[in-house]
């Protein structure tokens, strides 16, 4: 459910590319683009961005289902939803947010 019925204007579709938040590698260990919890590795957090747009992904305590927030960076209004998978819940939050495309 959006944080206000008003929704902020839909971004381009074309010419956008989605980035993640990295973790900063130690010891010559590859970044990572996922983070998870100490001891419980499929408890697992993700966050994605553009110029629009940021989603923070969040799995399940036992790693099974879907959390995501779409956040419109300007106006900071937000969306959220709930699913079996992270592409789903992420177009779902994404739609709720700026509308179907």
């Amino acid at each position: 459910m959006s944080a206000s019925p008003d929704r902020p204007p839909r971004p381009p579709g074309k010419g956008r590319r989605w980035t993640s938040f990295i973790a900063s590698p130690t010891d010559g260990e590859r970044a990572a683009r996922v983070l998870h919890e100490e001891g419980d590795p499929d408890h697992r957090l993700r966050v994605e961005h553009d110029r629009f747009t940021l989603l923070v992904h969040l799995s399940g305590e036992d790693g099974g289902g879907w959390t995501t927030m779409a956040v419109d960076r300007a106006t900071r209004r937000w969306a959220v939803a709930q699913g079996p998978t992270q592409a789903d819940t992420a177009r779902r939050a994404y739609d709720e947010l700026y509308g179907p495309s």
